[in-house]
């Protein structure tokens, strides 16, 4: 009975109180968040605007100390490109059949005419062979012919024979002999088969690349997968030309004959010197260039076909310009600047301006000879102002 009396509505639960709890408003926490991280923001920018204020450094550009020919001060237009030879062919055969000969390798040098590579002849042999028999065996016919044709006529003039056998005889010699005439063009097809079985080179020049050896099958158009076209390429290497291209806009201050320095990426060290041998006459639409032969008035065993090079086209000065002075470390002339009797350059170390002097020799155009107190790669401030002074906090752009 005591259990039916009890008050039961103290059982529910509250409700209203949990849904007031701030701590289960999510958006509550949100907006904190979003609070502190404006604050952030606006510490972060008042301190980078605070630091450009206060910040005194000098901006500056820093230009390298390089190696420099004089002959480069003279250079109106600079190009690069690859030696290429003019005088190129792939060596291939007229005839098919399986190589069984090649006497060159890469490197060798050749004379025109000369033998290089030769094919299996042995079936054009006996087909040669056979040509000659034929031959002779028309020509031994032809004997007899003749003489039956002759014997027939003088009978004819004393009535002998008659008119038909005359003519038939008649017909027999001048069978025999458009035969003997077909027998020779024979031996000569087989002898021009069998030359076609010899691979010559077609100029005096030098083996690039071998592209067959010895067993493989040889065609003039290479029909199958196993076949080769080629032999051998070779080159004219008294043909060797650089090929560069240059820009629409530029190639106005390009002349035939102009004189030019030629540099192979190889030897850096080494200049050539050239002159424009041929401007192409038409233009690459997907470049917007046009193609300049430069060729080399002078060079060594060393130039190659495909070597990279780099054209300096100079300017017509009427000076005999040295292509192989040695080159010579230069600056900008305005990086320069005199104090106190002495020339000095402005370099940057741990972000500071500090002065190097140096002396300096030739001035070629706006670069300045360095005799000393400066090295190859070393940087230095391009353009000197007012504001660059030793000791001068700067920002390298």
């Amino acid at each position: 009975m005591e259990t039916k009396s009890a008050d039961l509505s103290a059982l529910k639960i509250n409700r209203t109180e949990e849904n007031n709890n701030p701590r289960r408003d999510y958006s509550y926490y949100y907006k904190k968040i979003a609070v502190v991280l404006i604050i952030i923001v606006v510490l972060a920018a008042g301190y980078f605007i605070v630091q450009s204020l206060l910040d005194t450094s000098v901006e500056v550009n820093l230009t390298s100390v390089v190696l420099r020919s004089p002959s480069e001060s003279n250079a109106i237009l600079t190009a690069s490109g690859y030696v290429v030879a003019q005088r190129k062919a792939s060596v291939a055969s007229k005839g098919t059949g399986r190589l069984i000969y090649l006497g060159v390798v890469e490197g060798d040098k050749v004379k025109k005419n000369e033998i290089i590579a030769r094919l299996d002849d042995s079936d054009i042999k006996a087909q040669l062979d056979q040509a000659k028999a034929n031959l002779k065996l028309s020509e031994a016919e032809l004997k007899d012919a003749e003489r039956s044709y002759y014997r027939q006529k003088e009978l004819l003039k004393s009535n002998a024979t008659s008119q038909e056998a005359v003519d038939v005889a008649e017909a027999r010699y001048l069978r025999v002999l458009a035969n003997i005439e077909l027998m020779k063009a024979g031996v000569v097809g087989a002898e021009v088969a069998m030359e076609n079985m010899l691979i010559r080179a077609p100029f005096d020049g030098t083996v690039l690349t071998k592209n067959a050896d010895v067993g493989e099958i040889v065609a003039p158009l290479a029909a199958s997968a196993s076949s080769k076209a080629a032999v051998v390429t070779m080159a004219d290497m008294k043909s060797l030309q650089v090929e560069t291209d240059v820009s629409e806009s530029n190639i106005e201050r390009i002349i035939m004959n102009q004189t030019c320095e030629i540099i192979l990426d190889a030897y850096p060290d080494r200049r050539y010197p050239g002159y424009v041998a041929k401007i192409v006459p038409t233009a690459d639409r997907s470049k917007a260039t046009v193609m300049v032969k430069v060729g080399f008035k002078d060079y060594d065993s060393r130039v190659l076909p495909e070597m990279s090079a780099k054209v300096m086209f100079m300017m017509e000065t009427g000076k005999k310009v040295d292509v192989q002075e040695k080159a010579v470390l230069v600056v900008p002339t305005s990086s320069l600047i005199k104090k106190d009797n002495k020339i000095i350059v402005y370099t940057v170390k741990d972000g500071k301006i500090e002065e190097t002097i140096i002396n300096t020799g030739r001035q070629f155009d706006i670069y300045t000879e360095v005799t000393s107190g400066l090295t190859e790669g070393d940087r230095v401030v391009e353009t000197i102002n007012e504001k660059i002074k030793d000791g001068v906090k700067v920002k390298v752009e």
